[in-house]
């Protein structure tokens, strides 16, 4: 078994043209990798969306007799702000990230752990093929939704790479220019995997299938255009078992 595992992993035929993957495992490996969205919301809850500012306790808010343009009045208090260290949310999204490239080509595919322990526990299921590249499109989609939260957690350090690179200053280093939006991608992560998980609907395939449909791609999702491979197969074997046995008789 480990034997099989570890020469196919997921892949029906490695040496096709069209390479093929194990749709239960990759439904599988998306419940898995499910536990990425769900952290970063309880990240984005807890420090993004949260009040940042703390009035201290057991203080008094003194009135300035003083209003702001909207009409609402300013008092003066003591409060504190709380800082927020983004370190393990963004070593979380980096291993995002990595899995989402390593399960686009087939020798990356063998760095994945997700891929690895996705196909073990889907080994005693009779596979259901469908194609890699719609899959691969889909997780490049992934891949840019999680660039952009990095970007976002990390625009000081972003900006200084970019402006380093032009040898002008096109970003600022001093606050932070992504647009506010960009947290809420956490829940579109989380909504696509959910899907894909418990679904099985991807919708990055979808969004393939329509790009190949007017001519972007050239190649078309099998999937999406429901072709069962293995009835295919089997009524192949059947042509080829009743031609045998007319060229017997004949």
């Amino acid at each position: 078994m480990l034997k099989y595992h570890f020469k196919n992993l997921w892949f029906r035929d490695k040496t096709e043209d069209v390479v093929f993957i194990n749709k239960y495992a990759v439904q599988m490996r998306a419940g898995l990798m499910l536990l990425i969205p769900i952290y970063m919301v309880i990240i984005l809850f807890t420090t993004v969306l949260a009040p940042t500012w703390t009035v201290t306790p057991n203080t008094f808010a003194e009135e300035t007799f003083d209003v702001t343009t909207d009409f609402r009045v300013i008092f003066n208090v003591q409060a504190f702000r709380t800082p927020f260290d983004y370190t393990i949310p963004t070593y979380v999204l980096f291993y995002g990230l990595f899995e989402m490239i390593t399960g686009m080509f087939v020798r990356t595919a063998y760095l994945s752990p997700t891929i690895h322990i996705a196909t073990l526990l889907t080994r005693n299921i009779r596979p259901k093929w469908e194609p890699l590249k719609p899959k691969r499109f889909a997780w490049i989609i992934g891949a840019v939704l999680i660039i952009s939260c990095l970007t976002f957690f990390h625009p000081d350090s972003v900006a200084r790479v970019v402006n380093a690179l032009f040898s002008e200053e096109l970003l600022p280093t001093t606050e932070n220019w992504m647009p506010n939006f960009i947290p809420l991608l956490v829940g579109v992560c989380f909504g696509l995997m959910w899907l894909e998980a418990i679904f099985g609907f991807c919708l990055g395939c979808k969004m393939h299938w329509i790009l190949a449909k007017i001519g972007i791609f050239k190649e078309h999702c099998y999937t999406c255009m429901n072709v069962d491979f293995d009835q295919k197969a089997w009524i192949e074997e059947r042509k080829a078992m009743e031609k045998s046995l007319k060229d017997k008789n004949s």
